[in-house]
């Protein structure tokens, strides 16, 4: 990685300043994209705004920033997007600092804010340099997200396609899934959920399926692939319920989407588990639904008052191995299972050592 200290002026940064909304901002006299299409919107509130004008009106020393040299002699932010941009805006006129747009100011005043040297890298190096680089430089003001990290790694035509699909505050996916999948689209969480369900959950695997679709013409392959997860929710439960959003659909899809499920069946096991007092966690249903673990459930368990009465009651005697135990090394068990219709009652409670308890839990 070669890494190279500029300093630039305000002024150059902000010759040819320009918002393209979807298609990024650039600066920099046209030379600099400042948010490239595939980045993460704006996302600095006024006092954040506010505090880069107030380091740069008292001529101190704002934290360095970071780009990126593309092989056609232009550059990207990596990091210090946020910075610049509220530069740009404050003096573009998109807002006031303490009470006096860009234009109020006297002359000698726009001149010290135009001829303040902002600390630049430039940075040059392969993907997977400029990756391991942009997790350990220091990110000041609001952190990037690992999707944010990952996008700016493997900018490129799939990048920029998939945004507008996935990273858009109306986008088409949020549209469509608003009512099942938890991320905020601007911060790339949408998308990145997304990609651990097709490529896998491990940082590597994304990486990867990035990398090789990098210049791909469009993002179609997982768009598809998602409509379909989705398709396939909607389908097997027709009846909306809050407990729905945030599942991992895709997760679910891809091991059961081959199986044959019964929506009225379905529906008729979700209202039984409901009224079910037993069943404390009602999204966890949905995962017990496909792989029957009770553990999903969170099923009631008895408190220590009842265990502490069964253990006098039984003189600290596991019913199993007649042995006798410490309080502490027994645990309270269901003698008839919820799974038989057993409730959480002191009358459905036994003690039993945990080597007794875990050999009747495995049976």
């Amino acid at each position: 990685m070669k890494i190279t200290l500029h300093t630039i002026k305000v002024r150059d940064l902000v010759n040819g300043y320009a918002d393209n909304d979807e298609n990024g901002v650039i600066g920099y006299g046209g030379k600099l994209d400042i948010r490239p299409p595939y980045q993460r919107e704006f996302c600095y509130n006024d006092n954040q705004q506010q505090a880069v004008m107030d380091t740069v009106t008292k001529n101190f020393p704002l934290n360095t920033m970071y780009w990126v040299v593309r092989e056609d002699g232009r550059y990207e932010v990596l990091d210090g997007q946020q910075r610049t941009i509220s530069i740009c805006r404050y003096v573009n006129g998109n807002f006031s600092h303490n009470m006096r747009y860009f234009t109020n100011l006297q002359p000698d005043e726009k001149e010290q804010i135009l001829n303040y040297d902002l600390q630049v890298y430039f940075c040059e190096g392969s993907e997977s340099e400029k990756l391991s680089w942009f997790k350990t430089i220091n990110i000041a003001g609001e952190k990037l997200t690992e999707q944010e990290i990952r996008n700016a790694v493997y900018a490129g035509t799939w990048t920029a396609e998939a945004k507008k699909i996935f990273s858009k505050s109306n986008c088409a996916a949020k549209l469509l899934s608003d009512k099942y999948v938890n991320g905020n689209p601007i911060r790339q969480e949408l998308l990145e959920t997304v990609l651990k369900w097709y490529a896998g959950k491990d940082d590597a695997l994304i990486c990867s399926y990035m990398g090789k679709h990098q210049n791909d013409k469009n993002a179609n392959e997982l768009w598809v692939y998602f409509q379909m997860v989705i398709a396939w929710v909607k389908a097997l439960f027709p009846t909306y319920r809050k407990e729905m959003k945030g599942i991992e659909w895709g997760t679910l899809y891809n091991q059961y989407n081959d199986k044959d499920f019964d929506p009225e069946k379905l529906e008729e096991e979700i209202v039984s588990l409901i009224e079910n007092e037993e069943v404390t966690n009602h999204k966890g249903i949905y995962y017990y639904l496909f792989d029957r673990k009770e553990s999903h459930l969170s099923l009631r368990e008895f408190d220590d008052r009842m265990k502490r009465k069964k253990y006098e009651e039984q003189k600290g005697i596991c019913p199993f191995c007649k042995e006798h135990f410490e309080f502490s090394e027994m645990e309270g068990d269901h003698i008839i299972p919820w799974s038989k219709g057993g409730k959480t009652v002191y009358e459905n409670l036994q003690m039993l050592c945990r080597m007794c308890n875990n050999t009747k839990s495995d049976r």
